[in-house]
């Protein structure tokens, strides 16, 4: 399994929502079988053993997903 983005693999966008929940993807796996699934990182998290069964790659994009700086209070 690869987890680097291919090179004719377009990014993955707001557009492109969790087959699961619909919430923004950041996971792309192309099945070994043809044809793809998205996650977000919840679900790609939840599901990950199983889907590296079953991808023939996967485009990881949850690096996007920064924690969120602290606030400052004065």
């Amino acid at each position: 399994m690869t987890t680097a983005l291919a090179p004719n693999t377009a990014a993955l966008s707001a557009v492109d929502r969790c087959d699961r929940c619909g919430a923004q993807a950041y996971l792309r796996v192309e099945l070994q079988s043809g044809g793809e699934l998205l996650f977000c990182a919840h679900h790609a998290r939840e599901h990950g053993d199983k889907l590296k069964e079953i991808a023939a790659n996967v485009v990881d994009e949850t690096h996007k997903l920064a924690p969120t700086p602290p606030a400052v209070t004065d």
